[in-house]
C-alpha cells in the first residue's frame, strides 16, 4: 500500500447545508424458490430507521448478468460526485450448486460495481477484480471514501491459499484484504487488513470523528468463538485496535452476520443491523446504542422494529434533501 496509504482516515460526511431526512437500505433477498439474488432497495418509513418498506413493488432495482449471474451482500458509498454499489458476484440458487466449498477456493474474484450520480439512474453493472490470484473469492465488498486523497479504500473478505497450490487444493482460510481505487475501474495491490488465522468475513466499518470502528464474523462455530465483534483504532491502518465487543447479539441468535452501522440523522444514537440466518425467515434485526466506544449495544424490541422478511446483508446511507421523496417517488413500494 506503501506510507501514503497509512494516513489518518476521519468521516467522509457531505459538505451540505441541506436537512438531513430518512435512510436508504440496499441489499438483497433470501429466496430460495425465487430469484432474489439481485439489488433491492428499501426506504424507511419517513425518517425512522427502525420501519423499513421495501420499494419497486418488492421488485429488484438492479440485476447482474454478469460473472455468476448473481449479486449477494450490496453496499453504496457516497463519494465526492458520484455514488458506488458494489456486491458479491455469487448465486447461491439456481446457480452451478458447486456448494460454499467450492466457492470460497474457486469462486469468484470480481465483485460487481453500479454508478449513480442520484440513486435513480443507475449505470451498467461492470466486474471488477480485486482478489490476488492465491484468493480463492472476493466476498462481501465495501468501501470507504477517502476525502483528504480522492479515492476509496476497498475491503472484502478472500481465502488465501500458498503461492504454490495454484489449483487451491491445500489448506486456507479468510482475512480481510484492502486496496485502493479512484473509480472502482482498476484497483491497487491488495494486502491483508484483518487476519486472525482463522475465517473472518463480512467487515464493515463506520469511521466517527477521529476514530475507526470496524465490525467482522469469526466464521466459526467453536465454543471459544468471538462470532460478531468489534474493533475500535485510531486510523484504518493501525495496528493498535482494540476489541470491544465479542458474540454480539448472541443472545438474540445462535448465529448473525452481515453487519452494518449508521448513525441517527438527529441524535447520538447509532443503529447496529445484524442479519440473523438462524432460522426462517432470516434477515436483519436492529440494535443501538448512544456510545459507540463501549462495544454496548441494546436490542430493539422486536415490536418497535419492522422490516420485511428475508431482508438480507446491505447497507444504510442516511439521506439528505429531497433523496427520501425522490427515491419513494421513483421506486413505489
Amino acid at each position: 500500500m506503501g506510507e501514503p496509504a497509512r494516513g489518518r482516515l476521519r468521516a467522509a460526511e457531505a459538505a451540505t447545508s441541506e436537512t438531513r431526512y430518512g435512510y436508504l437500505l440496499v441489499h438483497h433477498v433470501e429466496a430460495p424458490e425465487g430469484d432474489g439474488e439481485r439489488i433491492h432497495f428499501s426506504l424507511s418509513d419517513g425518517d425512522d430507521p427502525r420501519s423499513w418498506t421495501r420499494l419497486n413493488g418488492g421488485q429488484p432495482v438492479l440485476t447482474s448478468r454478469l460473472g455468476t449471474r448473481g449479486v449477494r451482500d450490496a453496499h453504496l458509498v457516497r463519494g465526492a460526485d458520484a455514488y458506488f454499489l458494489m456486491a458479491t458476484d455469487l448465486r447461491i440458487y439456481g446457480g452451478d450448486r458447486r456448494g460454499w466449498e467450492a466457492w470460497t477456493r474457486t469462486g469468484s474474484r470480481s465483485i460487481v460495481v453500479w454508478r449513480s450520480r442520484d440513486l435513480v439512474r443507475w449505470s451498467e453493472p461492470w466486474l471488477l477484480e480485486v482478489a490476488p490470484p492465491n484468493a480463492g473469492m472476493a466476498w462481501a465488498p465495501e468501501a470507504t471514501y477517502d476525502p483528504e486523497r480522492g479515492d476509496f479504500l476497498v475491503y472484502w473478505s478472500s481465502r488465501l491459499f500458498a503461492e504454490d497450490d495454484p489449483r487451491h487444493e491445500g489448506d486456507g482460510y479468510s482475512r480481510v484484504l484492502v486496496a485502493r481505487t479512484p473509480d472502482f475501474r482498476g484497483v491497487g495491490p491488495a494486502s491483508v487488513l484483518i487476519d486472525l488465522g482463522t475465517d473472518v468475513i463480512d467487515t464493515t466499518v463506520h469511521v466517527d470523528g477521529g476514530t475507526v470502528h470496524r465490525f467482522s464474523k469469526e466464521n466459526s462455530f467453536g465454543p471459544d468463538s468471538i462470532r460478531l465483534f468489534q474493533q475500535s483504532g485510531p486510523d484504518f491502518f493501525s495496528d493498535r485496535f482494540r476489541t470491544t465487543a465479542t458474540r454480539i447479539a448472541d443472545t438474540l441468535y445462535a448465529h448473525v452476520e452481515g453487519p452494518l452501522v449508521f448513525k441517527d440523522n438527529h441524535r447520538e444514537l447509532w443503529y447496529l443491523f445484524v442479519d440473523q440466518f438462524a432460522r426462517r425467515p432470516q434477515g436483519y434485526v436492529g440494535l443501538t446504542t448512544t456510545d459507540l466506544d463501549s462495544g454496548h449495544w441494546e436490542p430493539i424490541p422486536p415490536d418497535a422494529f419492522h422490516m420485511p422478511p428475508n431482508t438480507k446483508h446491505g447497507a444504510v446511507l442516511p439521506l439528505t434533501g429531497d433523496q427520501w421523496q425522490v427515491l419513494r417517488s421513483a421506486f413505489p413500494g
